[in-house]
């Protein structure tokens, strides 16, 4: 479970991308997460970005009967594979079956989430990351002078993806570049958030796939774009700070998992937890 940005504070969190941070709970049920996510919820004067506003428990009103209106993605569900759609499609009837009214809607090609969520996300891991010097921050390599240590410090305490990412991130944020790709990308983003308000304007929450295809065996994608493209349904979640859950729809004929996940409005983690314990309820009658 994803909560909505600032939600739960990042006091103490090594940062990646300070923008798109956030900490949530991961457990066997939902009510569990909701639990959970009370006990770690709450504005954190030491955070920032934490948000300054009353907590209140959901776990202790969990309301899996409520009528809700929830909104289908059509492009995202034409995208997916055959086993994601057989899945969803399931999910979908059981709302329908427990008397939740179903709306279609479309969201903007996952092509501008995905430029956007890899421009801004690597710009800020790139400024995050680059206290770790064996200095002031992280573990220290030998070397025979100055720059040898930074240079093996950096190289050792880094892998591969890590390294990717610090060095995209420090292109876009060059001289010449950084209007080009960082402040473009941070409009693409408000087109992304107004993408979704408008959306839930009609609708209580969304409910789309977490991954295009079911889950893989470890080792098998070895490309670092493909697996970017893994992210195309989560990544503008993140980028519009929305709370969001994935819950497992069942497995495929190689017993590999598909996954379906519900999004609410910013701060309505209530409506979230409802819809998605009447769909844990709804799939494992």
């Amino acid at each position: 479970m994803k909560p909505t940005y600032g939600k739960v504070s990042r006091y103490g969190l090594g940062a990646f991308s300070s923008s798109l941070d956030q900490i949530g709970p991961i457990t066997q049920n939902v009510e569990d997460a909701a639990i959970l996510y009370d006990i770690i919820a709450g504005h954190e004067p030491k955070d920032s970005t934490s948000a300054a506003i009353a907590h209140t428990k959901v776990s202790q009103n969990l309301n899996p009967d409520r009528k809700l209106k929830i909104a289908v993605i059509d492009n995202f569900l034409e995208q997916a594979s055959a086993d994601i759609q057989a899945a969803m499609k399931e999910g979908i009837e059981a709302f329908k079956k427990a008397g939740h009214t179903i709306i279609h809607k479309s969201l903007m090609d996952t092509k501008y989430d995905v430029a956007t969520y890899y421009v801004i996300a690597t710009a800020e891991a790139s400024a995050n990351l680059s206290r770790y010097d064996g200095v002031r921050y992280g573990s220290r390599s030998k070397g025979e002078n100055l720059k040898q240590m930074y240079t093996n410090s950096r190289s050792d305490g880094f892998g591969d993806e890590v390294k990717r990412r610090i060095l995209l991130g420090t292109f876009v944020l060059s001289s010449g570049y950084y209007d080009a790709y960082y402040i473009k990308a941070q409009k693409a983003r408000h087109r992304i958030q107004a993408n979704y308000a408008a959306i839930f304007k009609e609708a209580d929450v969304v409910f789309m796939p977490v991954t295009p295809t079911p889950a893989f065996e470890f080792g098998s994608i070895k490309d670092p774009l493909q697996m970017y493209l893994s992210d195309i349904y989560t990544i503008s979640v993140n980028l519009a700070g929305l709370p969001a859950i994935s819950l497992p729809l069942g497995k495929n004929s190689k017993q590999m998992p598909l996954g379906g996940q519900l999004v609410a409005k910013a701060y309505d983690e209530q409506t979230l937890f409802d819809a998605a314990l009447c769909l844990e309820r709804a799939l494992n009658k």
